[in-house]
């Protein structure tokens, strides 16, 4: 055997020039962004904060950033955007491919939700998760609790326990804001709070029912992620190692969990960089915390603030007045939004009357901007709660003015509103059987064949009810009440307003049953009878609240069948939309900000932030229209004045317009 030692080699490595150029970018950022968008965009390593303004293009930059990222040599499989839906996530990355090609398909983009599932399913064994879990969707999780409910006798408890789709709400609530269930319970259930053993014990049993056969929900795959993420240090370690470079969208909109989970998935490194504007966090009641995005510079020490201020959107005299408005936020990131779109209207501040004022000079003011070119789906009317377009809606379609809207029903489908209804169809008319059919179905002992016979009964005696007065058994005493109720209201002729008040006393009770939320259902209703109070007659009144549309959505068609259609949406639902032209309704102290904020700081800055998202989404014109002299039977008060938000601002910033009719001795109604 030969013993001769192998040619041994030795082979250079040669260092780079200290003076070496940098990898060559597939793009000139700087000629594509503006000078704010660049800062942001050429931010590599280190935590990084983006206060992007409404309108400042911050998907742009965030794409943009992606882009560099990968242009500089980074692997795009260590890049992770989390977004807060799948949809936005596809079209960022779909954005990135075209700028810098195929790579882009390597990103790691999704929600934090599905991010979660896929993470779980690889390292999940820790927290006692195998690859092959179920994931239960919100029917299925609710499905669970209702069988558990039973299981554990809690059936018998009445119609005072709260439904399973409300416990399944208190349980997601507790997931995400990383609160006690008591908490939650006695903060925002509070009208459960004396079944809050029985809740604990359910909640109880929902967890260990889900571990003991590999189930998780929704809220579960962020919990047990960032279990995960704290208990198992291979696991922690691994992961944040494969995503070195984490982005987030829409920062302000994140729960305790979510921004948790940001800080445990960036646990061997400081890149993160995370989007948002906190003067458009109003999703509290989704358990989304402002805090968060004040508080990033704290949980990531070292960040540095990038500010988007150049709007694309809006005229300055619109921006000036949204600066103005968030400038007296007690807390806040400075920012001024400017842009180079100068000249344009002033916002015009409309004081009415009355409700029906303000509604007729909305329709009468669309008219005119559709004579003028503007097209009907360039119109937004934004409102705070969907209950504030109720009379709207109807002078809407009395004038043939086709609407889609947004966020919430239309008043006349809510079921609450239909139940009250019906109760006034059955005096207006006793052989209406629809309305007959609805009512006593509220009853209890009374189910479909017991209606049917009940109805049946009611026609063969031509619309006489007093057979109601004879019955007996479990249905007998709410039968008998009904009757007598009737009895009562039709002796005398009443008017629509004081028979629905009437009315509404006797389906309170109906309503606590029926109904978990029913205390903001509570509030439409309330809302119904003020509008009753313009009509001298229960026909007319009924009439024109069931000008239904032709179908089953909200629209009101078209005369013409085109697809030309006004937008009426939420505050909440128009985030992050635009129209040339924005009417914001009910800007009326004790309406907005609504009156129950009035002793909460955090509830009326949250409302400032709402109103300068609503402010925020005019091109062109924008009108800022209050109705005055308004009684409101929930507070007892006279609701007299605009918001409290326009106190401090200069009466130059807006035009005032106040309505007076052509013709006072002209009835509208």
């Amino acid at each position: 055997m030969d013993s001769t030692p192998a040619t041994s080699k030795n082979y250079v490595l040669k260092r780079l020039p200290e003076d070496s150029a940098p990898p060559a970018l597939s793009r000139n950022y700087a000629e594509e962004l503006n000078a704010q968008q660049l800062a942001a965009v050429e931010a590599v390593d280190g935590p990084a904060l983006v206060i992007a303004g409404a309108g400042s293009g911050k998907t742009r930059t965030l794409v943009y950033r992606v882009a560099r990222l990968i242009d500089l040599g980074i692997p795009p499989s260590s890049i992770l955007l989390l977004t807060f839906t799948r949809k936005a996530a596809q079209e960022m990355l779909e954005r990135v491919g075209l700028l810098i090609g195929l790579r882009s398909q390597q990103v790691s983009g999704g929600t934090f939700h599905s991010t979660a599932n896929l993470l779980l399913r690889r390292y999940g064994q820790p927290v006692g998760l195998e690859s092959g879990f179920t994931i239960l969707d919100r029917g299925d999780s609710e499905d669970l609790i209702s069988l558990l409910r039973g299981q554990l006798g809690l059936n018998d408890m009445g119609k005072r326990f709260p439904r399973k789709h409300t416990i399944g709400e208190m349980f997601g609530k507790t997931a995400n804001t990383l609160a006690s269930l008591e908490d939650i319970v006695l903060n925002e259930y509070s009208h459960f709070g004396n079944f809050l053993d029985e809740l604990t014990k359910l909640q109880t049993a929902y967890e260990l029912a889900k571990r003991q056969r590999q189930l998780v929900d929704y809220d579960d795959l962020l919990v047990k992620l960032l279990e995960l993420l704290v208990v198992d240090d291979y696991s922690r370690a691994t992961i944040s190692q494969a995503f070195r470079y984490i982005l987030v969208d829409e920062y302000q909109d994140t729960n305790r969990l979510q921004a948790s989970l940001v800080r445990n998935l960036a646990a061997t490194h400081q890149n993160v960089m995370v989007v948002g504007d906190d003067s458009q966090s109003i999703y509290a009641f989704r358990g989304a915390t402002f805090r968060n995005i004040m508080e990033f510079p704290d949980l990531f020490p070292g960040t540095t603030i990038y500010k988007l201020e150049e709007n694309y959107r809006s005229t300055q005299p619109i921006l000036q007045l949204a600066n103005e408005l968030i400038s007296a936020a007690p807390e806040r990131y400075s920012k001024t939004l400017f842009t180079r779109i100068e000249e344009g209207p002033l916002p015009s501040l409309v004081q009415a009357m009355g409700e029906n004022a303000q509604s007729r000079f909305i329709a009468q003011k669309i008219l005119e901007l559709r004579e003028e070119g503007v097209a009907l789906g360039e119109i937004a009317v934004l409102f705070r709660s969907s209950f504030h377009a109720f009379d709207l809606e109807l002078e809407l379609t009395r004038r043939n003015l086709p609407f889609i809207k947004r966020g919430g029903f239309k008043f006349i489908e809510t079921s609450h509103v239909k139940d009250l209804l019906a109760h006034l169809r059955v005096i207006h008319n006793p052989l209406d059987t629809v309305s007959w059919n609805r009512l006593l179905l509220l009853l209890e002992g009374v189910g479909p064949k017991k209606s049917k016979d009940l109805i049946a009964m009611i026609l063969q005696a031509h619309g006489k009810y007093e057979g109601l007065k004879l019955s007996t058994g479990r249905s007998g005493p709410g039968l008998r009440h009904l009757a007598t109720t009737l009895d009562q209201l039709t002796e005398t002729p009443l008017s629509p307003a004081v028979l629905l008040g009437e009315m509404l006393e006797y389906y309170l009770p109906l309503l606590k049953d029926q109904y978990d939320d029913y205390p903001k259902r509570i509030r439409d209703l309330e809302h119904l009878s003020v509008m009753a109070e313009r009509y001298e007659d229960l026909n007319q009144f009924l009439a024109d609240l069931t000008l239904e549309p032709p179908n089953s959505t909200s629209d009101v068609e078209a005369p013409d069948h085109d697809d030309e259609r006004l937008i009426l949406s939420t505050i909440h639902s128009a985030k992050g939309l635009e129209w040339r032209c924005v009417f914001v309704i009910w800007l009326v102290d004790g309406r907005f900000p609504s009156a129950y904020s009035f002793s909460d700081e955090d509830g009326l800055e949250e409302e400032r932030r709402l109103l300068y998202v609503a402010i925020t989404r005019a091109k062109h014109h924008l009108f800022l229209t209050y109705p005055i002299n308004v009684y409101d039977k929930m507070t007892g008060a006279v609701l007299s004045k605009p918001s409290r938000y326009f106190d401090d601002i200069p009466s130059s910033y807006f035009e005032t317009w106040n309505l007076i009719e052509e013709d006072q001795s002209y009835s509208w109604r």
